[in-house]
């Protein structure tokens, strides 16, 4: 079969489209693949820069509009809000742990007999009296008798501690890579607009604005809720005098992004009654139940504030990514369905609308 000199240049010129879209294909690939190690620490850094870049622009006015030296400041404050608390709970436990060996070893160290009413306790009364029973009359029994299962699980804690110890390196190098961000804010700004301009067209400034608005919200009615929480719930722990608080209050601060702060607060106030008098315990529980109740009035407030979409959409989305990619979900999903959701809204008032907006 022959093929006119229309068709054949017409086949070459599709040939040579092909062969173009096949190598930027395959170097966009090959650069995703080298640069999949830094995507995580890039990411946490351009969230955290957006998340703050309000108050960095407040802080660069207070120094005088140096932004460099705003940026540096910014820097250590957050390296400094990240690490002293790890390092003070880290030497708690070390101390704890080290004072618990001593005890062991010098034959001092001994478990109280439970209260009489922890039988009654629903579910858990008798098996938790039982074990509570021969800790406090025979504790080298009863380790000895759990030594087997205590082994197995020695490899899933070194596992989930150096898996802790390896993200808080990541959110370290996330910190010093906001700094860089912010320090440079005017440059990554013009290219942002460069980018959301290319993709959305004269609607581009809108959704630009869309995802820093939904990163902001998803920080403060997510993480800022869950950080209230937690001082709250701290605050609880130390008046309470509710031993290990700082490993309790890292615990409950980690279930709060989960949204699952409450399920915490259960074993907390079990042990306050089974230990403490009536009416501690019961103050201790009224407190828990606010602590677990605030989520409820803060979230809608600060939930969806300053976004141009409705709040359940980024509730959504920020609960969805989570599930579907972790805690950098909560942001990278809150974006994608806000977005989706604008651009289905402009598919649905028409071609018109669609044409002159993206």
């Amino acid at each position: 079969m022959e093929y006119s000199p229309q068709n054949k240049d017409y086949i070459r010129r599709a040939l040579e489209v092909s062969i173009h879209v096949g190598l930027v294909a395959l170097l966009t690939a090959a650069c995703l693949m080298i640069l999949l190690p830094f995507l995580p620490l890039v990411a946490w850094g351009i969230i955290i820069a957006i998340a703050v870049f309000p108050a960095y622009r407040w802080l660069r006015s207070i120094v005088g509009g140096r932004g460099n030296l705003a940026a540096i400041l910014f820097t250590l404050l957050f390296l400094a809000i990240l690490i002293v608390p790890i390092a003070l709970l880290a030497d708690t436990m070390v101390e704890g742990f080290q004072t618990l060996t001593v005890h062991i070893k010098d034959g001092t160290f001994a478990v109280p007999p439970p209260p009489a009413n922890v039988g009654t306790w629903p579910l858990i009364g008798t098996p938790l009296q039982k074990v509570w029973n021969s800790a406090s009359t025979d504790l080298t029994g009863l380790l000895q008798s759990l030594t087997p299962k205590i082994a197995t699980l020695v490899p899933g804690v070194l596992a989930a501690s150096a898996g802790f110890a390896l993200t808080v390196l990541q959110f370290v190098l996330s910190i010093l890579v906001t700094g860089v961000l912010l320090a440079n804010a005017s440059g990554c700004a013009t290219a942002t607009r460069s980018l959301t301009n290319r993709l959305f067209g004269n609607r581009g400034p809108e959704f630009e604005e869309l995802a820093g608005s939904t990163i902001r919200s998803v920080t403060n009615g997510i993480l800022g809720v869950a950080v209230i929480q937690t001082v709250l719930a701290a605050l609880g722990f130390l008046v309470g005098g509710l031993p290990g608080a700082g490993l309790w209050t890292l615990i409950f601060l980690f279930a709060a992004v989960l949204q699952a702060g409450a399920l915490i607060l259960v074993p907390a106030v079990i042990y306050m009654f089974a230990i403490a008098g009536t009416t501690k315990a019961v103050l201790f529980l009224v407190w828990c139940i606010v602590v677990a109740l605030i989520d409820n009035v803060l979230k809608p407030l600060l939930l969806g504030r300053g976004v141009a979409v409705p709040i359940v959409v980024v509730f959504l989305g920020a609960i969805g990514g989570f599930i579907a990619m972790g805690i950098i979900g909560l942001f990278v999903g809150a974006i994608v369905l806000s977005v989706g959701y604008k651009l289905f809204l402009a598919w649905l008032e028409g071609p018109e609308a669609t044409e002159q907006g993206i």
